[in-house]
């Protein structure tokens, strides 16, 4: 990333993913971020103002959690102003996404992005973490920044059934928050992650809800 170019960055971060995006979709992720600078005029959806600390920082990062996705409904909790899930979706067209915010004014911000964008697998449920129900139930619940593990496997536990997939993106030490996951969840994996252009170090947390004969 050694211009300023965001599509130039955003070229180079995906190779260094080992993400090979179709044009259209890396059309729409510079087109998303575009929105996002639009509406951030006027409301303060994110504090990242910078066009290419906006690709590394709301794009990429979103992107690494893309491997870990699992089955056809997929859960952003927490999404906020659509990350990861908006960029998760672009990317992965074939899936259906849900995201869920309280705040209605990112609420109303990601409505408008996936009309603009055209993304008719998105679906964007207003609501609070501990009190939305999702029929049917989702197969993986992505969260950035909204909890603890110990809190995230609630809320995965009250959407979701045995065997749904939990993916948490965590900063650089996770090892206390491990200690408190509760008993029905087993920790799948816990993997180090290098967003392209970012030197903070990142971690994705897969764990899955087991049914009652399992432990």
């Amino acid at each position: 990333m050694t211009d300023g170019n965001p599509a130039h960055a955003l070229a180079e971060g995906l190779q260094a993913l080992g993400l090979d995006l179709p044009p259209q979709a890396r059309e729409q992720l510079l087109a998303f971020l575009r929105i996002l600078a639009e509406w951030n005029r006027a409301y303060n959806l994110t504090a990242i103002r910078d066009p290419l600390d906006m690709v590394r920082r709301h794009l990429l990062d979103s992107l690494t959690v893309l491997p870990q996705l699992r089955g056809e409904r997929i859960v952003d909790l927490g999404s906020g102003a659509g990350l990861p899930g908006i960029p998760l979706a672009i990317a992965d067209p074939g899936r259906h996404f849900m995201l869920v915010e309280s705040n209605g004014k990112k609420v109303r911000f990601m409505r408008h992005a996936i009309s603009q964008l055209g993304l008719s697998r998105v679906t964007v449920v207003q609501g609070r973490a501990e009190s939305v129900q999702l029929t049917p139930p989702p197969d993986t619940v992505v969260a950035r920044a909204v909890a603890d593990l110990a809190t995230l496997c609630g809320y995965a536990r009250q959407l979701g059934a045995p065997g749904v997939w939990l993916v948490a993106m965590k900063g650089p030490d996770v090892t206390a928050e491990l200690a408190g996951v509760p008993a029905d969840f087993a920790v799948q994996a816990v993997l180090p992650v290098v967003v392209p252009g970012l030197d903070a170090a990142r971690h994705l947390v897969c764990l899955r809800l087991m049914d009652g004969e399992s432990d």
